[in-house]
């Protein structure tokens, strides 16, 4: 056990949060899960606490082997990918697929290994990758915006206007990160003012057309604007009744909550154990449980920005603050859902809730922010036997002059 520690690099302290919230993952998912498992099985749910098992073991053998590989080959990777990346999203949208009986556009489904995968998280680290890349490039000298519309805002705004259609909440998290990261890598701040505003024409005309044409656009088109709508206008509806139930959750949780595995809105909520598995961790463990899980989130913002501060290049710092912010954020986000600060969004919490590729990616992410970690550790290292041999010399001197 103690070999197998050793050969955890980078901050442990994220390596303990992200440990932390993996194993906690398996008393919600367990609870949760009693709704799907009496809908779609015989009513057990440990075929479901296996399955999260698996996801939560393969992505922690991608988080290993992703924090192994140095971080400045991820510059080289996201090129390579970000093609890729683009075929996959049009692939996506070509193909699509059912999940207990629901069009779902954003998955598609891999042959060999039976399993779902949305490629559109997958995109969005390759993404912010890229980007962080990109900024490190042009970081010690003034650009035009002229120049980055090629390589730059070409390929942000091809992998948005492919996600959009289906996935809503995902783009706009997207964009608003690579935002983030342009504010945060010197970009000209009066250029990202001309960015958001092409940014809203350009969503507004695509709304415009899907309504006016509402078979040209896949059927998800109506559904996140339906979403965006209830929420602003309090209309009864699907996502409505989620958010009613979820607050009902909530409110029964209290201080202490009702105890493990005691929900009862669990069997009420149709996605609870994934989209809204806030709800009943607030409802079995109360205002307590509430608060740790936000605070494992935030715990985990402080150390990406402590490791981004640490990084020896900018690249180390922006593409930490690239991967690591959306982590963090999608957590707030899935947490807002759940008290009606935002519109149901579909995103799922980081390393607890159910789904692989939701895993999977926020793995991936913790690996780079671990990799750069690492980097620095081996620096460190360095620099301290390089100082010991430093004192050493001036007595080896006086040994030998003796």
């Amino acid at each position: 056990m103690s070999n197998v520690f050793a050969n955890l690099k980078g901050d442990k302290v994220i390596w303990a949060v992200a440990g932390l919230l993996a194993i906690f993952s398996f008393l919600p998912v367990y609870s949760a899960s009693s709704n799907l498992a009496y809908l779609h099985g015989d009513g057990s749910t440990s075929g479901y606490l296996v399955v999260h098992f698996f996801h939560l073991l393969l992505g922690f053998c991608v988080l290993f082997a992703v924090h192994k590989i140095p971080y400045h080959y991820f510059r080289g990777i996201s090129i390579l990918l970000l093609p890729v990346v683009i075929l996959l999203l049009l692939f996506t949208i070509a193909q699509g697929t059912t999940i207990d009986g629901a069009y779902a556009s954003r998955w598609i489904q891999i042959p060999v290994l039976n399993v779902s995968f949305q490629s559109s998280t997958f995109a969005a680290v390759v993404l912010m990758v890229y980007v962080a890349r990109y900024l490190s490039k042009v970081t010690e000298r003034t650009v035009t915006f002229k120049e980055t519309i090629l390589p730059l805002w070409l390929p942000v705004f091809a992998v948005l206007v492919l996600i959009l259609p289906a996935n809503f909440s995902t783009t706009a998290i997207i964009f608003c990160m690579t935002l983030v990261l342009m504010f945060l890598g010197g970009y000209p701040i009066k250029y990202l003012g001309a960015i958001v505003g092409a940014g809203i024409i350009m969503l507004s005309i695509f709304v415009l057309t899907a309504k006016a044409f509402p078979g040209l656009l896949p059927n998800r088109v109506d559904t996140w604007t339906s979403r965006i709508e209830t929420f602003f206008d309090d209309e009864e509806g699907a996502e409505q009744y989620q958010v009613e139930k979820a607050k009902i959750a909530i409110a029964q949780g209290g201080i202490t909550g009702t105890g493990i595995g005691k929900s009862v809105q669990r069997n009420f909520l149709p996605q609870s154990s994934s989209d809204f598995i806030y709800a009943i961790i607030v409802e079995e463990m109360g205002l307590i449980g509430a608060f740790g899980v936000m605070l494992a989130y935030l715990l985990l913002l402080f150390r990406i920005v402590i490791v981004a501060t640490k990084a020896n290049t900018v690249f180390g710092k922006l593409v930490v603050m690239g991967v690591g912010l959306p982590v963090v954020f999608q957590a707030l986000i899935n947490m807002g859902v759940a008290v009606e600060l935002f519109p149901v969004t579909g995103q799922t919490l980081p390393l607890v809730s159910s789904g692989g590729t939701s895993i999977w990616m926020t793995c991936i992410a913790l690996g780079i922010i671990l990799s750069v970690s690492a980097k620095r550790e081996e620096l460190k290292e360095f620099e301290n036997k390089e100082f010991e041999g430093e004192e050493e010399n001036p007595l080896d001197i006086l040994s030998e002059a003796i």
